[in-house]
């Protein structure tokens, strides 16, 4: 390679020492002060015009950081001004570009210099393709020679250094938030929350600490796609949920099976066939698998024109939603036991109150009975009766309170029609058939406490009262809101009719029970 003779009055004086810039070069507190340095010191010790340092994402070769230097300050030149920052989107990758200049730019109107000689080298490995270091003469006839070329080498090597170093710094620190976010997960679902509620638990701190404008969980629908069942995002939530997958997208397939999506544009991929795509760039699908389990999937979307995840945010991403996973399995185990637990509680309460507390208080009605019955004073008798129609009041309440307990586990229901449609499935474990409900107007809107609650009382009791009854193989039940009371006044009304046999040896009962609105 030619070089600019040294005779050449117009050269520039050669620094002293150019090997001094290697040792100092790594010595910045920041990497941004260090490849400054790199940066100056290459146009300094080259007498180069022009010195840029350019940093690639090795997973997609965007651009991250650009660092540049310009022409060296004349003698007797007012001092340049001090280097700037400027952020400014990446139209090819939408990545941050980072720039630093020092020196004058160049005045609007100037005319454009010739064209430069350049000197490019890798940064660090070329194989890792992790950036260049780019000199530019802009003086006529100059050019670079060995020894700017071996200097160049030794100053991108220091850059590839610092550079290497603050990657594996920031792994670290990027490994470890994920690690305290998957524990903190943990933690949260092992404190019995709601399924409803842990989910959403793990869709918030995923997008947190994945940077990403949208954190969403996909479960399986029925129809064979998926849908959005729970939703974080820093705007408008609620117009993610429900989204769906239709059966026979292209990415369904992988999702199913358990296998994570990485897509570059939600907006452009074919893939994509939800409704929200457009609102979205790159993003993650990582299964929530444990022990052969898929219990959904994640979703970590980006938005338009966000930097690309590399392959050390997929990695902690991956590993994040397969502890997540574990997680729920573990926390859904542990609400099974201490649901397990409250029913083995309850039955030990129903047959407690059955075997002993009934049976006693059965037997004391026998006995006030046949005292009655050898009482002379009317007075006595009619207290002694009394007492027993209290005792066969407290029976009854004891066995509706048993008939209660035995019922299922469910999810209390917030609707008068659904508090009436458990009453009446948690009968059918008991009679083995369902009976058959009835509504009549709008009892969600008319039927309120305290009439609602006394009606599901009267409603516990004639269903506890049918199951004992033999024979009962049907119930009819009936709730009418628009019922009209006999003094006129609007109200409800319950009827309860069975076709059990009586104690008189009829067939059929009818219970009714009305109250004013």
């Amino acid at each position: 390679m030619t070089t600019l003779d040294a005779d050449d009055p117009q050269a520039p004086p050669r620094p002293p020492v150019a090997a001094d810039a290697a040792p100092g070069a790594g010595s910045g507190p920041e990497l941004l002060g260090t490849l400054q340095h790199v940066v100056d010191s290459a146009a300094e010790l080259t007498a180069a015009g022009h010195a840029a340092l350019t940093v690639l994402d090795p997973g997609h070769g965007a651009v991250v950081l650009h660092v540049t230097s310009g022409s060296p300050r004349k003698s007797g030149a007012p001092e340049p001004p001090a280097p700037t920052t400027l952020t400014v989107p990446d139209p090819g990758h939408g990545a941050a570009v980072l720039h630093v200049t020092s020196g004058s730019p160049r005045k609007s109107g100037a005319p454009e210099p010739p064209t430069p000689t350049t000197l490019t080298v890798p940064i660090g490995d070329p194989a890792d393709n992790s950036g260049r270091l780019t000199l530019t003469h802009d003086r006529p006839g100059a050019r670079f020679g060995a020894d700017d070329h071996d200097l160049l080498r030794a100053l991108a090597t220091q850059a590839g250094i610092a550079i290497a170093n603050a990657r594996l710094y920031e792994a670290a620190r990027q490994r470890e938030r994920w690690i305290e976010g998957a524990s903190a997960v943990t933690r949260a679902l092992l404190t019995g929350e709601p399924a409803s509620n842990a989910l959403m638990t793990v869709a918030e701190r995923a997008r947190l600490l994945a940077d990403a404008s949208a954190g969403v969980i996909l479960q399986p629908t029925p129809a064979g796609g998926m849908e959005i069942v729970a939703a974080s995002a820093s705007v408008d939530p609620e117009d993610l949920l429900g989204a769906t997958i239709e059966p026979g997208s292209a990415v369904l397939e992988q999702l199913l099976g358990g296998e994570p999506v990485f897509i570059d544009d939600s907006a452009t991929d074919p893939r994509m066939t939800t409704r929200v795509r457009s609102r979205f760039g790159p993003s993650m699908m990582l299964p929530l698998q444990s022990g052969g389990r898929l219990i959904g999937t994640l979703a970590l979307p980006r938005g338009r024109g966000a930097r690309p995840y590399t392959s050390v945010d997929q990695l902690l991403a991956t590993q994040f939603a397969s502890q997540a996973a574990l997680a729920l399995v573990l926390a859904d185990a542990q609400q099974g036991r201490e649901r397990l637990a409250v029913f083995e509680d309850r039955d030990r309460i129903a047959r407690d109150l059955h075997d002993l507390v009934v049976q006693r208080l059965f037997a004391t009605g026998m006995m006030l009975e046949s005292t009655q019955r050898r009482a002379r004073r009317n007075d006595v008798h009619d207290t002694l009766g009394r007492a027993v129609d209290e005792l066969e009041s407290t029976i009854q309440e004891v066995r509706t309170a048993i008939f209660a307990l035995q019922q299922p586990p469910a999810d209390a229901p917030t609707t008068f029609r659904g508090k009436v449609l458990r009453e009446t499935a948690g009968a059918s474990a008991v009679l083995g058939f369902q009976p058959s409900v009835h509504f009549t107007g709008a009892v969600d809107a008319r039927v309120t406490d305290p009439a609602g609650a006394q009606l599901l009382a009267a409603l516990r009791r004639a269903l506890a009262a049918a199951s004992r009854r033999p024979g009962c193989s049907r119930i009819d039940v009936a709730v009418d809101a628009r019922a009209t009371l006999p003094d006129g006044r609007k109200g409800v009304r319950l009827t309860v009719s069975d076709d059990g046999v009586t104690e008189d040896g009829g067939v059929g009962t009818t219970v009714a029970w009305q109250s004013p609105l």
